[in-house]
C-alpha cells in the first residue's frame, strides 16, 4: 500500500467521496478526527459505510483506527467493525509487542464469533506516539502474522515530551522525531513488514509533501499516510518504482541467476554484490504485491 488516506468516521460523503480518491487504502478514523460526543455516531456511520463499501468489486483497501486501549472505547470499536470484515485495524498509542499480543487476542474472538477465518484481520500499528512506545519498538522484531505494516506519528509524540515544535525552521523534522521515524523503519525491516511514513499535516504544500515522499522512499519506506485527497497522488507518484528501476532490478535479478557467485559485472560495467541482488528483489517483491493488492 502506497497510499493509506485517513477520513473521518462520523462524516459519510467524505467516506463516500474518498472511495474515488486513488488511495490505495482508507482509514476510517473513529479516533482523533472524531470529538468524543460523536464517537457513537461515527461508529454507525463507520459499519454502515464498511458494509456497503465492502460489497464493491473494486475498491481501495478498508482500513479502521479504533480509539487506544486506554480510552475505554476499543472494545465497542472492535465489536462494531470486525463483522464487516474490514482489511485491518489501525492502532493508535500502539506499545509494540504487548499491544499487538492483546488486540491480536481480541481479534481472534470476534473472528470466530462472526464466521472470520482465524488472522484474516491484519493490524497496522502506530509505534511511536508516545515514549514508551519508542523505546519498546525493538520489542516486535520478531514480527507477527497479522501485521501488514508499521506507521508512525509525531503529533502525539510531541504532547508526550513537552516540546514546543517537532520540525526545525526548514520544515525538517527535529533530532527526536527523526530517531522515532528511524527507529520506526529499523523495526518494520527486522519484522519483516512495511515501513509506512507519517503524514504530512500541511496539506496544501504539495512540493514539501513530494519532498518528503522522495526522502521516505530514498530511505526504504514503502507508503505514507495521507489526511487530504489531494495529497494522494503525489504519494502514489513518488511510490511507484519506475520503469527503469523495474528493468534495472529484473536485470540484476536475472545476473545473479546466470552466475550464482559472490559477485557479477551489471550492465553499467560496475560489480555487483549480494546486497545489490537483495535490493533489487525487495524492489521487485514490493512492487508484485502492491499490483496484486491493488487488483484484489
Amino acid at each position: 500500500m502506497r497510499s493509506l488516506l485517513f477520513v473521518p468516521g462520523d462524516a459519510p460523503h467524505k467516506l463516500e467521496k474518498a472511495l474515488s480518491s486513488g488511495a490505495d487504502a482508507l482509514i476510517v478514523d473513529l479516533e482523533d478526527s472524531v470529538a468524543v460526543s460523536g464517537k457513537s455516531a461515527a461508529r454507525r456511520h463507520a459499519v454502515a459505510f464498511l458494509e456497503q463499501a465492502g460489497r464493491e468489486a473494486e475498491r481501495p483497501r478498508l482500513l479502521v483506527r479504533v480509539n487506544a486501549f486506554g480510552t475505554g472505547l476499543a472494545d465497542d470499536d472492535l465489536a462494531a467493525v470486525i463483522p464487516t470484515r474490514p482489511h485491518g485495524v489501525v492502532l493508535p498509542k500502539a506499545v509494540l509487542g504487548a499491544d499487538i499480543q492483546a488486540l491480536d487476542a481480541r481479534l481472534r474472538r470476534l473472528e470466530a464469533a462472526n464466521g472470520i477465518a482465524a488472522g484474516t484481520t491484519r493490524i497496522l500499528p502506530i509505534a511511536t506516539e508516545t515514549a514508551r512506545a519508542v523505546l519498546a519498538l525493538t520489542s516486535l522484531s520478531e514480527g507477527h502474522p497479522r501485521l501488514c505494516g508499521i506507521t508512525w506519528g509525531a503529533e502525539d509524540l510531541s504532547a508526550d515530551l513537552g516540546a514546543e515544535t517537532n520540525r526545525d525552521g526548514s520544515g525538517a523534522w527535529t533530532s527526536p522525531y527523526r530517531l522515532a521515524r528511524d527507529l520506526t523503519l529499523l523495526a518494520a525491516a527486522a519484522a519483516g513488514a512495511d515501513a509506512i511514513d507519517t503524514v504530512h499535516l500541511a496539506y496544501g504544500d504539495l512540493a514539501a509533501l513530494e519532498r518528503e515522499c522522495r526522502e521516505a522512499r530514498r530511505d526504504g519506506f514503502t507508503g505514507k499516510l495521507a489526511i487530504h485527497p489531494a495529497q494522494v497522488p503525489i504519494i502514489n507518484a513518488a511510490f511507484r518504482p519506475s520503469e527503469a528501476a523495474l528493468t534495472e532490478a529484473r536485470a540484476v535479478v536475472a545476473a545473479f541467476a546466470g552466475s550464482p557467485g559472490a559477485g557479477v559485472i551489471g550492465q553499467a560495467g560496475a560489480m555487483l554484490d549480494h546486497p545489490h541482488l537483495r535490493r533489487a528483489e525487495r524492489l521487485l517483491e514490493r512492487f508484485d504485491r502492491g499490483s496484486a493488492q491493488r487488483k484484489s
